[in-house]
């Protein structure tokens, strides 16, 4: 009887469901599952991930996003605030970058309000719906609902409005020189934005032109808050524009935007992307592309918050670097330079920081996705055809931020990844620039190498020469010529230039501290700096200390094992950085800076996450034959620092890096020296994944008895062998594999202990 009795409720269960016209939810897409809010509860002091609702297309030249800050403000959307000022366009890498060629749009009831002071509404997350391909609002001071869905350089916007005689639209170009027009008779408003934050020339203009389907009740232009009476233009530090129309109750107003850096006919032909297409057939072919890219790598199983957590992380590894590039009549790449201000043909990629992003988001782009680095690639002769210089950081031209030489490292794995431009002439360009800039200081201190001279003479940049950030400096030349040597090598080019570039490479042994048993600054005459306090903060390190930075020879990890009394010592050194307490010395900076209080916080000791200088450290366990500890701590930072939600990361999310790093990990390698073709193990975080490698190649990652408890790798066969090594080939994922992992709850101290297991090293290089 129970059993007949359950089988009858069931039954039940399903006629009521079928009643009632439901169906089990299907199961969700790639793009459904990101949650573009993740790390938008952030403030200056403290970072879950500064980032915003970026709505665009993969790549896209622009975003979207709610402003719920003012007018300026780096800090556009915070997931705290509860009121929206605008809807703007924006190209912001960073709040701490800020924006350029910004403009907004306003949607309103009732009495006319142009000042974004005074314009905003309140408004819940409970009625906001936020896609990579969409975005909706309820806004409540006017009972409008206002939709976007972007192209990559132009959206749609849609405006549902209550039953008004006063319904309106402001466009903001904002100020700092900008300039408007109102098109009655086509529905228009035209105009162009100066706005920036540096790193431009002195012609740079972002061209709009909005598009609406209704007719104009009323139209106004503004210089500022002040009306320009009867006129229809206006240009001035301040230029605004605002349009009236008459709705019924739930009538919907659209909008088609579109913008460009290169001329108003530009802005014109930019909006064709969308052509005829409705708002539906955007959202939805936007949908198809964000899937397009996140279905590449397909995760199943493990827990809802999990593949929530991984694709919002590949959802934002994937906007950078943006497309600054546009199509000419006849669909050929055309881009502004913003380093000459000339419009010339060719790519162009901007809004990054290859201090962060060469770590881990130009591998994935160059496992996953080869095919928009090869662009990108191009995109950096071209910087430095128009520039003179690779920029290290740039947003939308050179901005001097950031230490080291870190183009060296993005050009040279591409290349020994066969990531290579369409024109084979672009490869030599790019080594010209490697040369140039390794052997030179730039106009910028962030281009080129500060402190050259020193480096080159003593190789080391010295404490005592009032060069900022030194030992970081030299710690990452000595990497960057590592990258250079291997992209000479194949290249062929000559033998003394290659062992030039070798010699430097080893650099990174003038700063090691046997007293200490740590890096250390080092002045011009070879002492050390004294007094020495390696939880420092800055000074001779960037945004880290001395913990942080040791690590920082991804090249060469067996030298660095080697000189710190070998393998024991090394091991020993590394659970250190765990096990201290999270002390720290904020005397540089005056304060507690955020990357101080992220760590702090974190219950990681010394191991700081939220800042990417550490974020391969805990995959050098496996050069130390005790990869079990890599598998341990990969799964802690994956199941603790990690979640799809406004506070779901550690610090600052850096331009697709922190990302990256989950992405990778969560597949359960990492690569700890991009410019060479190996990848260090960690631990799979799912019981199946797969990626799907142009040219049809996939590689299978199984792991089913993977689980919450079975963290560790007992055995792991590769294509069918047995496999013992701590680290992945490059070049044979690429053709294909499949690899069995057999996850356990306790660690195998066997497995991948022997000399020949440990992932490569200068030092051990035959």
């Amino acid at each position: 009887m129970p059993k007949l009795f359950a089988a009858l409720l069931g039954l039940s269960a399903l006629v009521a469901t079928a009643a009632l016209g439901q169906t089990p939810a299907a199961p969700a897409s790639p793009a459904d599952l990101v949650n573009p809010l993740m790390g938008t509860d952030s403030k200056p002091d403290f970072s879950n991930g500064n980032t915003y609702p970026a709505i665009v297309r993969p790549w896209g030249m622009n975003c979207w996003l709610p402003q719920t800050g003012k007018m300026g403000d780096g800090w556009a959307y915070q997931y705290g605030a509860d009121k929206i000022w605008g809807f703007k366009q924006t190209h912001q890498p960073s709040p701490w970058m800020n924006d350029y060629g910004q403009f907004s749009l306003m949607p309103g009831t009732g009495k006319l309000k142009v000042d974004d002071a005074t314009r905003g509404s309140w408004f819940s997350h409970k009625a906001e719906t936020a896609r990579p391909y969409y975005y909706s609002v309820y806004l409540a001071d006017y009972d409008l609902t206002t939709e976007i869905t972007p192209t990559e350089r132009a959206a749609r916007f849609r405006f549902t409005f209550p039953k008004t005689d006063s319904a309106w639209v402001v466009l903001d170009a904002l100020d700092k020189g900008s300039m408007v027009k109102v098109l009655p008779d086509q529905k228009r408003i035209i105009g162009y934005t100066t706005r920036n934050s540096g790193g431009v020339p002195a012609n740079f203009k972002n061209y709009f032109i909005i598009e609406f389907d209704h007719a104009f009740t009323a139209s106004q232009v503004f210089n500022g808050k002040a009306l320009a009476a009867g006129a229809t233009e206006v240009t001035a530090d301040h230029a605004v524009a605002a349009v009236s129309f008459r709705t019924r109750k739930g009538e919907q107003v659209q909008a088609r935007v579109a913008s460009s850096f290169i001329s108003a006919e530009q802005a014109e032909r930019n909006l064709q992307e969308i052509g005829n297409d409705d708002f539906e057939t955007v959202k939805q072919k936007g949908k198809a592309a964000w899937n397009d890219v996140l279905g590449r790598i397909a995760v199943e199983g493990g827990t809802d918050v999990q593949q929530r957590t991984f694709y919002s992380c590949l959802y934002r590894a994937l906007q950078f670097p943006r497309r600054f590039y546009e199509l000419d009549a006849s669909g050929q790449p055309v881009h502004y330079s913003p380093f000459n201000g000339q419009v010339r043909p060719g790519y162009l990629y901007t809004d990054t920081g290859l201090w962060d992003t060469f770590r881990a988001l130009f591998p994935l782009l160059n496992l996953v996705y080869p095919e928009e680095n090869a662009k990108m690639q191009a995109g950096l002769a071209n910087d430095y055809r128009e520039g003179g210089w690779l920029p290290e950081w740039a947003s939308p031209g050179y901005r001097n931020v950031m230490v080291g030489n870190n183009s060296a490292s993005v050009v040279a794995e591409a290349y020994l990844k066969g990531v290579r431009p369409a024109d084979a002439a672009d490869a030599n360009v790019l080594y010209e620039a490697l040369i140039k800039d390794a052997n030179h200081a730039g106009p910028l201190t962030a281009v080129g190498r500060a402190g050259v001279e020193y480096y080159n003479k003593l190789g080391y940049v010295p404490y005592d020469v009032k060069i900022n950030e030194n030992a970081a400096r030299t710690l990452e030349y000595a990497y960057d010529d590592f990258a250079i040597a291997q992209l000479a090598k194949a290249l062929g080019k000559p033998k003394k230039e290659i062992d030039l570039y070798t010699k430097r490479s080893q650099n990174y042994r003038k700063l090691f501290d046997q007293q200490t048993g740590l890096m250390r600054g080092r002045n011009q005459n070879g002492t050390f700096e004294t007094p020495f306090n390696p939880f420092k903060w800055g000074d001779a390190f960037t945004e880290g200390n001395s913990w942080h930075y040791t690590w920082s020879v991804f090249h060469d990890v067996q030298g660095l094992m080697n000189i710190m009394g070998g393998r024991q010592k090394f091991a020993a050194t590394l659970d250190s950085v765990f096990t201290l307490p999270p002390t720290f010395d904020d005397s540089y900076y005056g304060g507690v800076i955020h990357e101080i209080r992220e760590m702090q916080v974190a219950d990681m000791g010394q191991y700081a996450h939220g800042n990417q200088p550490a974020q391969h450290v805990i995959y050098l366990y496996n050069y130390a034959a005790e990869p079990w500890k890599a598998q341990y701590w990969t799964r802690e930072v994956l199941n603790r620092l990690y979640r799809p939600t406004p506070d779901g990361y550690c610090g600052d999310e850096d331009n697709g890096q922190t990302s990256a790093w989950y992405v990778f990990s969560a597949l359960g390698f990492y690569p700890v020296c991009p410019t060479t073709d190996q990848y260090v193990l960690g631990a799979p975080l799912f019981p199946k994944a797969t990626l799907h490698l142009p040219g049809g190649h996939d590689v299978v990652l199984n792991a089913p008895a993977n689980s919450a408890d079975n963290r560790y790798i007992n055995h792991l066969t590769v294509n069918g062998q047995d496999y013992s090594r701590n680290w992945l080939s490059h070049s044979e994922l690429v053709r294909g594999a499949t690899l069995n992992f057999d996850m356990a709850p306790q660690p195998n101290k066997v497995r991948g202990t022997q000399p020949g297991d440990a992932p490569f090293s200068m030092s051990k290089a035959k």
